[in-house]
């Protein structure tokens, strides 16, 4: 998502709106435990304060993960707030720009910013309806108390 920020670089600009919607590439989610992600609506701003450049936005979407009992897509929405001096947003992931460049691509601050709200476990409604036990197994959830005591028993022997 390429920003024209030369007007704000010269001067004759101290403000650039962005209102937009961006689509992440399938082979990026590769990576990730996202099956798939809804097109992102991105709006905010990039503003010159003397000789820096503040970006502010609002990413809002929608995202598919796994659901960590039956595997099942389960939708997960996210909503980011982003603001700060954009040169440092860019390096915190990483990437180092130069102060002279005419376009920039805020879409690595985007992605990095997503990735920040992908929870460690979602579990959908399905989940309370399925079986956690069969014959012979069962889903351990909590440690066994009468397991624990038998595991203190063998660090005795030890």
């Amino acid at each position: 998502m390429h920003v024209d920020i030369s007007k704000l670089i010269n001067g004759s600009k101290n403000y650039i709106e962005i209102n937009s919607t961006c689509k992440i590439k399938e082979e990026v989610l590769k990576t990730t435990e996202i099956i798939s992600i809804s097109e992102v609506i991105v709006v905010g701003s990039i503003k010159r304060v003397l000789d820096d450049l503040f970006l502010t936005l609002q990413i809002k979407g929608e995202m598919s993960l796994p659901c960590a009992v039956t595997l099942k897509p389960v939708l997960y929405p996210f909503n980011v707030d982003i603001e700060g001096d954009i040169y440092e947003l860019f390096e915190e992931i990483g990437i180092f720009l130069k102060k002279s460049e005419n376009t920039i691509d805020i879409l690595p601050i985007i992605w990095e910013n997503i990735l920040m709200e992908i929870p460690i476990r979602v579990v959908s409604e399905e989940a309370s309806r399925c079986t956690l036990s069969g014959d012979g197994w069962k889903v351990i959830t909590k440690p066994d108390q009468k397991q624990s005591l038998e595991l203190e028993k063998l660090k005795d022997l030890l």
